[in-house]
């Protein structure tokens, strides 16, 4: 009989047995793969986390308690205890549940989670809150060996050590972040080694010293003295060295022991690691076998597994990357813990020694690239849209202000599809656009692609950004370089758009051409500089203008059109900006995304005709 079908919230799972515990953690294993061969999603890291999930809902109830997920992608299990084993059926779905944690679907979900390395500062606020507030309840980071390539991490470990808050930290070490970890602190997790009758013995002993007369004072002194012979004989974790306790490692599928040690950590009342080992991609031999391609995956067959492919944009980068580096010895490429999502996957066997995997660490990487670029190198950093967020401040102080030549490769540009608003790249050509000196070029097809991305990388000066999007290209598949031209020519009202929004301009045009309305398209191949006489030219002969692009409002290319028409005093009669807004959006298919972002044919098509009954600015 199913055990799993009768588990819907975390009270189910305190009254199993041992036994009744090893069939849930095989039961849960299979509908994690059946439920994402479906839908696609967050494989490996899911299946690796069966049995701490379990350890930690049979400890806290996380209705009160704050879980803070670090990242967030290995919250399936999660949310099948907090009553959403139902609600996978439409997992990453337009209008379903996502694949991170969503406090506006759970109470049990504390905090929203889409980029690493975050969890330990938030639940330290959690903390505080909780102190300065009077609450009652625990907070706990989960954050995995992966995220600890991020320097975020430290900053708030420091501070958590110094603070003194009754804090768990659950250090989920895998060995794996996507692909193998690299860095000093990979070697150094791989290294550790505590007994865990230690720990046992140690919580025994101050819980016997707190019942006795003056056995405070007793149990401080003896503290004390065993601090000082380990410090000058052993050496301490680096955990200890900030100020937190450190419990581990602990077998992270030994449910019995995962309980324990958790109980213990919570007991201290101190800022506290638990340092835990797992499986990534455990029970599922296809994602054992290769965790890095079952990280992330498409819908497949659960009897034969999936084939990871480099399609796309990202693929083609790859290639023309290692063409590149064929001309030339100075080119470099860097990327953070995205080797196979950037595509560089055949460019780091080819040319090892001028390929960089920093980590989880995008800020570095771009003061890195910009050392690089200092000394005569030329560093190319290929990075998701949403990931180079965090590097704005290094683009800006390292990079802008001396001119460097450093290459932003920035992959899913625009919607990225059922990864949802943590993950969609629609803040990059608002953020970038912002910095003097940059040029930003945005190609429609994969022969614009190797167009614009030899010329970032051997021609051009300062800092440079090539932005594409996730997955293939379209219709579109010419090739007019880096200019900005006239695609289709027209009369009634000019479509201005740039990458692969091409597509949706072109089937809008012959959607209004069968209903006698000629449209004009303006094609951008470069965004920055700005050069706004295409769309004067085009506006001359129409009058109407409507700008289509896939990222939110303000700071877009649109309203920098616009600025400048009015400077010049040539605003045409009618003016449409349409963008996403000033929004996040959803989970969903691009397809459904585009339909319900009002960017897709159809829609750009009626946004004409509306336009062409109109006579205001808008």
């Amino acid at each position: 009989m199913s055990i799993l079908e009768n588990i819907n919230t975390p009270d189910d799972l305190k009254g199993l047995t041992r036994e009744q515990l090893s069939q849930l953690c095989g039961e849960i294993r299979e509908y994690i793969v059946e439920s994402v061969s479906a839908s696609g999603g967050h494989l490996a890291s899911n299946l690796g986390i069966v049995e701490l999930t379990i350890a930690i809902h049979r400890v806290y109830d996380t209705s009160k308690d704050r879980l803070v997920f670090d990242v967030g992608h290995q919250c399936y299990v999660h949310k099948i205890f907090t009553d959403r084993r139902e609600a996978f059926k439409n997992l990453r779905k337009l209008g379903g549940i996502s694949g991170y944690p969503k406090p506006s679907e759970s109470e049990h979900d504390a905090f929203i989670a889409g980029h690493a390395s975050n969890s330990i500062s938030v639940a330290l606020g959690m903390a505080r809150a909780r102190t300065l507030l009077g609450g009652d309840y625990d907070v706990v980071a989960l954050i995995g060996d992966g995220a600890l390539t991020g320097g975020l991490c430290y900053e708030a470990l420091s501070n958590a050590g110094a603070s003194g808050e009754p804090l768990v930290i659950i250090l989920n070490d895998n060995g794996m972040s996507i692909r193998k970890n690299v860095g000093g602190i990979a070697r150094y997790l791989s290294h550790q080694r505590i007994k865990p009758a230690y720990y046992s013995f140690k919580l025994w002993y101050r819980r016997a010293m707190n019942k006795i007369p003056g056995g405070k004072r007793i149990y401080g002194f003896t503290h004390r003295l065993k601090t000082m012979i380990k410090e000058a004989i052993f050496h301490c974790t680096v955990f200890e060295e900030m100020g937190l306790q450190y419990l581990g490692p602990v077998d992270g599928h030994d449910i019995e022991k995962l309980i324990n040690y958790i109980r213990w950590a919570k007991n201290l009342r101190a800022p506290t690691v638990i340092h835990v080992t797992t499986v990534k991609g455990k029970g599922y031999a296809f994602s054992e076998e290769a965790p890095y391609e079952y990280h992330g995956v498409g819908k497949f067959d659960p009897e034969t597994g999936v084939e990871k492919s480099n399609g796309g944009f990202s693929g083609k980068f790859g290639k023309i990357m290692c063409a590149l580096a064929e001309k030339d010895k100075r080119i470099c490429a860097i990327t953070a813990a995205m080797e196979d999502g950037t595509g560089l996957d055949e460019y780091a066997r080819r040319f090892p020694a001028r390929f960089f995997d920093v980590g989880i660490a995008e800020g570095h990487a771009a003061s890195m690239a910009a050392g690089m670029a200092k000394q005569g190198l030329v560093p190319v950093f290929a990075v998701y849209s949403s990931f180079l967020q965090r590097s704005y401040d290094m683009l800006i102080h390292d990079v802008a202000i001396q001119n460097l030549h450093v290459v932003l490769a920035v992959d899913r540009a625009g919607l990225v599809g059922e990864d949802g608003e943590t993950h969609h790249g629609v803040f990059d050509v608002n953020y970038l656009s912002s910095i003097p000196g940059m040029t930003i070029f945005c190609p429609s097809s994969y022969k614009e692609l190797e167009t614009m991305l030899e010329y970032a990388v051997l021609e051009a000066e300062g800092p440079v950004a090539v932005r594409y999007p996730r997955g293939k290209e379209g219709y579109y598949k010419e090739n007019a370089g880096l200019e900005n031209v006239i695609l289709r020519e027209g009369t009634d009202i000019s479509l201005v758009v740039y990458g692969t929004m091409v597509n949706s301009a072109l089937h809008a045009a012959e959607i209004l051409e069968k209903q006698g309305i000629s449209a004009e398209i303006v094609k951008y191949g470069r965004i920055l500089p700005l050069d706004v006489d295409p769309v004067l030219r085009s506006i001359s002969k129409t009058n109407r203008l409507l700008v289509a692009e896939e990222c939110v409002g303000e700071g877009s290319v649109g309203q920098r059109i616009a600025a400048a028409l009015a400077e010049r005093k040539c605003v045409p009669d009618i003016l449409r900006l349409r963008n996403l807004g000033e929004r996040f959006i959803p989970q969903g298919t691009m397809s459904e995304l585009y339909r319900y972002c009002g960017i897709d044919g159809e829609s750009l098509a009626e946004e004409a005709r509306e336009l062409l009954k109109g006579k205001s600015h808008e």
